[in-house]
């Protein structure tokens, strides 16, 4: 197929309206966790040790860091089709860790921060900048990726340079706010 047959067909192609469905997920992913941080946990909740999800939830922002840092290095590297697999997979971790981040505070109690001084001043900024970056990265991920379904590159382009660097900042600080705040469990 010749050049300019693939850009008509790539024009010709329908683009779907996702905005409905990033306002809705939007609200439900930051609305839930909005409610559940107000409602007091589960009481008598036995049926595991719900202590282990905190670690579980790190090693899935690890993880999602990681596959986002090889997503990035693919797209610079034109790797497209492997890009893409990447940034589905942290699409994948990322939702697992949301499941078991709100599973957490529906069974039990946050945690508070037990330290002091400089320590707690940093662990303070490290964690009020996750949870606003947090919430601000539910529509941009969603919108980057709509757009690249849409094949609208330039716009996903344009959204994208700002998604990643707060994605990777909202998965690496979830992990070193589990890290410091672990010893209090």
């Amino acid at each position: 197929m010749r050049q300019s047959e693939q850009d008509v067909l790539q024009t010709s192609r329908k683009k779907r309206n996702y905005k409905p469905f990033i306002i809705i997920v939007t609200i439900v992913i930051n609305g839930l966790v909005f409610i559940l941080s107000g409602l007091p946990p589960v009481e008598n909740f036995n049926a595991f040790d719900v202590k282990i999800l905190p670690l579980l939830n790190a090693i899935l922002n690890s993880f999602t860091f990681l596959f986002l840092l090889a997503a990035l290095i693919a797209i610079v590297n034109r790797k497209i089709t492997m890009h893409r697999r990447f940034i589905y997979a942290a699409f994948t971790t990322t939702t697992l860790f949301l499941v078991t981040y709100v599973g957490h505070h529906f069974l039990s109690e946050s945690t508070p921060y037990g330290g002091t001084g400089i320590m707690a001043g940093i662990y303070y900024f490290i964690l009020i900048t996750h949870i606003i970056l947090a919430a601000i990265i539910v529509p941009l991920a969603l919108t980057s990726v709509t757009r690249a379904w849409n094949m609208e590159l330039e716009r996903h382009r344009k959204i994208a340079r700002w998604t990643m660097p707060i994605w990777l900042y909202v998965s690496l600080t979830g992990v070193l706010v589990y890290i410091m705040i672990s010893p209090y469990y």
